[in-house]
This record gives structure tokens, C-alpha cells and sequence, in this order.
């Protein structure tokens, strides 16, 4: 059949409105929609848009409080600054392009530049109220779906404070089936915290409030033990804070008005050069970038008053014209804070000093590892690659993901029923090496872990990583949890961003298969096994797998195909420090562990 040919000529072109071209196009506002599992799904951009107006309120020396509730999936959010003009509340929530944010003598640092923000979060929620209180008077206006339903003035009530009231619920049409995680939520409240002094945030009834900064940011949230008293210096456009910790990688905290730039841009890479030069100076020497900022942990905050962001969701910082200066800035700061502080100095250099030798040790291991891979194999013997790759030019899938096994039953199942265009199975030789304690050249005298790096393609940096999905398949048994406990280890270990970004999921395969001749249910838990025994009373089967040798290929097949698979993602965004969580997991603290278990062992008689 022939196909139909498009006519394109004047009515096939549209003009939209913004709040249809928003609506249609969200992405361009609030980034990917998401389901609230990330931090940066569409959800959360949506609160941080109207407590962003509320942030630049305070900023301008208007209001010390903002009450934030989220319940229901609806959001209020009640700022005490000076309110909305009641002339213009319609306007201001509704209209694009129009604000206070381009007059510098009302606001001179804010987050919101374009006059979009709190329009978009009108466009996309499924009913939006703005109250704005001032003086002896109020204007409300409410909005389903960014369309103005009604809109009210009058004379308040005695005793209201000043300031601006919103409401707003997602609009399930555009987000489909979410959820806010509170962790999330109170890690952005954190950050307001930290980075406004003398704000008091309350949410859902909690009071979040900073007097230290960044300082506290640094102490809060780090993940690993600091070696020294962190350098720290703030004026009334630049806050830095850094220090070095035990872990292999770098991390940073960067910030451009209050808001948290995920994706860092100039101000970061001006910081990173700034403490490198800054360190050089001070010591007489030639460190290399790697050595200096191996384990550095870092936070920056600036106010500019004309900041390019990359984006409307403003994850990275453009403005080029600031770097040099900042550069210069921030490597004077190095220099006196070093200087007056003498022992502090001393175990930075003592730490970039140890780097440095690892480093050339680490670089005699690698040339040993790569000669005997090459000796033994010009492939990697323990993988079955798959066809298109995460990092490939042209052959390119971002739906590419490796199985990492245990076996070869269970490799030789997936491996006869898996899609070879995007699936790649990784075959483990028993139970990998605990590295909990073990320095990186660990992985290059271990054969199996050196492979599975060179798999993952990730030895220099994850931006290589060739697999969206990293699935750890292991059996439901307790050696099978046992390896993917020390899978995990690994990772976190040394190469967190992995976890972080959200690559390290877990495969969730059948526990029970309960049948008869007329019909099979896979059961995913117990729970499931029972509730399909109620369904299939008569010539009942139950099949427990204990490991993934025992299905068949031809079920496989359904388990980890594109539709029915089910994944699990590694999360390491939690309270808990993640060398806490490593010791106490696997580490050598084998009482302390058994002790932990047996307190918490659920016996048969106890269910």
C-alpha cells in the first residue's frame, strides 16, 4: 500500500499559544516529567519554580519565612514578603514574559529571570490558585489546566501578614502516574537552608534553618570523612567551602542565586581551576589536576545579577565573561586561607602528596593488567556483547544494558533468550572480591574485577560507560544476595556515579510459578504466591526458583523482554553515609554484624 503523501503548505502551519505550546512542549520548561523517582523530574522543578519567587523575596529583605505542605499530591506554598501588585496577579501567574525580574532595583539577584517559571507550574497542574495578600487587601485567582476559572478582590482580614499564597497539583495529563519522595523534597529544602542564611523554611510541619552555609552543606552532606577543617570563605557574592576526603572521585555542590546547578558550568569549572592554582602557589610546586582533586569535596555559591542559564530549568551556569576573574578570586582565597591556617595546610598537602604516589603506583599496576589481557585474550572471555551501545556513534541504543550473572547455567539461559542488539550478558566466576577495604589497584590484580571494568568501558570515566542499564542478576538465594551485595561494594566503592546517575538496577525475577493446565501466574513475592493460589484452586502447581539456571529459556525470554522486564534501581540517595553503610555491610566487622542479625532473623514461628 502506497503511503499517503503530506501535504505541507499554509494550513499545515501553527501558531500556538504559550499555554498551549507549553503544555505541548513541556520539556523545554521543567526538563524530563518523570515519575518523582529523580530528584529532577518535572514534579520537583515545579515546586522549586514558586519557592523560587518566595527565595528572591527574602533575598531582597522581605520576609524570614516560607511554609511549604505537600499532601495529596497538591503543594502550598506561603510566602510573608511583600506580595504580589494586586493589579497584576493574573498577570504575573499567567502571562509570559511578564514580572519584576528585569527591573535590577526590585530584584537584583534572582533565580527567575524570564518571566516563565510560575506560568509553566500554571500550564501544568490540573487546578493553580495565587492568593496575594497586601496591605488591607487580597486578590485570588483560580486556574484549571493554566485557564483563569475565577478571580476575586476584596478587603482581608485583620492581622494578615503580607505576602503570596499558591496551590497548584500536577496535572496527571502531563506527569500520567507519579509520585513526590519527601527525601527529595527535604534535600532541596536543605539546600535553601544552606545557601539563605537566616531563612526559615517549614515543611510539612519540619523548620529547616542554616546559620553556617555552606560550611554546614559540607558537613551535612558528605558522604565521607573529612581530613581537615574545611577552607571557607564568604562575601556578599561568593561563598566557597572544600575540603578532601578518603573517596576516589570528586564532588561538588555549585549554586547560581540560590539555585542549584546540577550540571555546573562556568562558576564550577572556575572553582575547580581556583583551588588547583591556589594550591600550586602556596606550595612552590607543579600538582597535576587529578592529584589536587582526587577526593575533594566542594561547594560554591555566587550572586550575579545578568546569570545565562543553559536552559529553563537552569542546571548549568553560561555566563563565560565572569571565569578568569573568578579563577583569580578564588585562587587568592586558596593562597590566605592556606597561609593562616598551617595545620589544615599541611594535611591537604600531606593528602595530594598520597594521590600522587598512588597514582604513579596505580600506573605500573595498569600496564602490568593490560599486558596479561592481552596475553590471555584479545576479547574479554567472560562477555557476551550485545550489537548498539550507550556511547556509540552510530550504533547507538540508550535502552543497551548488561546482565552480570552468576554461573553458567544462568548465563547460558539468558544468553539463548536475550535480544542481541541491546542485551550483553557479564559471567561471573563465583563470588567477586570484597574491596570494601582495598585501594583501586585492587581492581587491576583481579582478573574478573579488571574485566568488568574494561566491559563497562568506565577505567578513565563513566561518561564512557557503554550500557544504559548495569542489572545485576543474581539468584534469590542467599549466595545470590551475598554477590550482589559485594557487586554493589564495588560500585559504590569506586565508581558511585554510577549508582548516583541511577545506572546499577537490580533484576526482579519470578519467586514462585503457581499453575495448572489452564492458566500460569509468575508471583514476584509470597504475598503474590498466595493471592494466585486463592485464584487457581484446582489442579494447583507451585514451582519456587531458587536460581536463574532453573527457568526455562523460553520463560526468560518473557522476563527480560523490553515490555514485561522488571528493574529495580540501586539508590544511594539516603540519609545514611555511604562508608557507613559499605563498613558496616562489608566490612570487618563480622560480631558486630552477626549480632545485628540474629536480633533481627524473622523465624518461621514468628510469621
Amino acid at each position: 500500500m502506497a503511503k499517503k503523501e503530506v501535504q505541507y503548505n499554509e494550513d499545515t502551519v501553527k501558531s500556538l499559544s504559550s499555554l498551549e505550546h507549553i503544555r505541548l512542549r513541556s520539556g523545554m520548561y521543567i526538563g524530563r516529567t518523570g515519575s518523582g523517582a529523580q530528584y529532577e523530574d518535572g514534579i520537583y522543578i515545579l515546586l522549586k519554580e514558586v519557592i523560587d519567587n518566595s527565595i528572591d523575596e527574602f533575598i531582597m529583605g522581605n520576609g524570614k519565612e516560607v511554609k511549604i505542605t505537600v499532601k495529596d499530591d497538591e503543594v502550598t506554598v506561603r510566602d510573608y514578603g511583600r506580595g504580589i501588585p494586586l493589579g497584576k496577579v493574573v498577570e504575573c501567574v499567567s502571562k509570559i514574559n511578564t514580572g519584576a525580574k528585569y527591573n535590577d532595583d526590585v530584584f537584583q539577584f534572582s533565580v527567575g529571570l524570564n518571566g516563565v517559571g510560575t506560568k509553566a507550574v500554571n500550564a501544568l497542574s490540573s487546578h493553580f490558585v495565587v492568593k496575594s495578600y497586601r496591605e488591607d487587601e487580597y486578590v485570588e485567582a483560580y486556574f484549571e489546566q493554566g485557564k483563569l476559572i475565577s478571580q476575586n478582590r476584596a478587603k482581608q482580614e485583620t492581622n494578615v501578614r503580607n505576602g503570596t499564597f499558591m496551590s497548584f497539583t500536577p496535572d496527571p495529563e502531563i506527569f500520567k502516574k507519579y509520585a513526590f519522595e519527601m527525601g527529595h523534597i527535604e534535600r532541596r529544602m536543605r539546600f535553601y537552608a544552606y545557601l539563605n542564611a537566616g531563612l526559615k523554611l517549614v515543611f510539612n510541619g519540619e523548620v529547616y534553618k542554616s546559620e553556617d552555609g555552606l560550611l554546614e552543606l559540607i558537613r551535612d552532606e558528605s558522604a565521607y570523612q573529612q581530613l581537615y577543617q574545611p577552607i571557607y570563605f564568604k562575601d556578599e557574592t561568593l561563598e566557597i567551602a572544600f575540603t578532601h576526603t578518603h573517596q576516589f572521585s570528586e564532588e561538588y555542590y555549585s549554586f547560581v542565586n540560590g539555585q542549584f546547578t546540577v550540571d555546573g558550568g562556568t562558576h564550577l569549572s572556575a572553582f575547580r581551576e581556583g583551588i588547583l592554582k591556589g594550591i600550586n602557589e602556596f606550595s612552590g610546586k607543579k600538582f597535576g589536576g587529578d592529584d589536587v582533586r582526587e577526593g575533594l569535596l566542594g561547594a560554591i555559591a555566587i550572586r550575579l545579577k545578568e546569570p545565562i542559564f543553559e536552559s529553563q530549568t537552569k542546571n548549568r551556569l553560561g555566563n563565560t565573561e565572569i571565569r578568569s576573574e573568578l579563577v583569580s578570586k578564588i585562587k587568592d582565597i586558596v593562597v590566605d586561607s592556606l597561609h593562616r591556617n598551617k595545620k589544615d595546610a599541611a594535611s591537604l598537602l600531606a593528602k595530594i602528596e598520597e594521590n600522587q604516589k598512588c597514582r604513579q603506583e596505580l600506573q605500573s599496576v595498569k600496564k602490568l593488567a593490560r599486558e596479561r589481557s592481552k596475553a590471555v585474550s584479545i576479547r574479554i572471555p567472560q562477555l557476551k556483547d550485545c550489537k548498539l551501545h550507550l556511547n556509540a556513534k552510530r550504533n547507538f541504543s540508550d535502552k543497551s544494558m548488561i546482565f552480570i550473572t552468576e554461573g553458567q547455567s544462568a548465563a547460558g539461559s539468558m544468553t539463548s533468550c536475550r535480544n542481541p542488539n541491546t542485551q550483553a550478558i557479564f559471567m561471573l566466576k563465583g563470588k567477586p572480591l570484597n574491596v570494601n577495604d582495598l585501594p583501586r589497584s585492587a581492581i587491576y590484580k583481579n582478573v574478573e574485577l579488571y574485566n568488568l571494568m574494561c566491559s563497562l568501558n568506565i577505567e578513565e570515566t563513566i561518561e564512557e560507560l557503554r550500557y544504559q542499564n548495569v542489572v545485576l542478576a543474581t539468584d534469590a538465594d542467599v549466595d545470590g544476595l551475598h554477590i550482589r551485595n559485594l557487586l554493589i561494594t564495588f560500585f559504590l566503592r569506586f565508581f558511585k556515579e554510577i549508582v548516583i546517575r541511577g545506572h546499577l538496577k537490580i533484576l526482579e525475577t519470578p519467586l514462585f510459578r503457581v499453575r495448572n493446565k489452564q492458566e500460569t501466574i509468575y508471583c514476584y513475592s509470597e504475598a503474590e504466591r498466595d493471592a494466585a493460589l486463592k485464584k487457581i484452586v484446582k489442579g494447583v502447581e507451585v514451582t519456587r526458583f531458587k536460581g536463574l539456571g532453573e527457568i526455562s529459556p523460553k520463560e526468560f525470554k518473557d522476563f527480560i523482554s523490553e515490555d514485561n522486564i522488571k528493574l529495580t534501581s540501586v539508590d544511594a540517595t539516603g540519609e545514611t553515609a555511604i562508608t557507613e553503610l559499605l563498613d558496616f555491610y562489608s566490612g570487618k566487622n563480622t560480631p558486630e554484624r552477626k549480632a545485628y542479625i540474629m536480633d533481627n532473623l524473622i523465624l518461621p514461628e514468628d510469621i
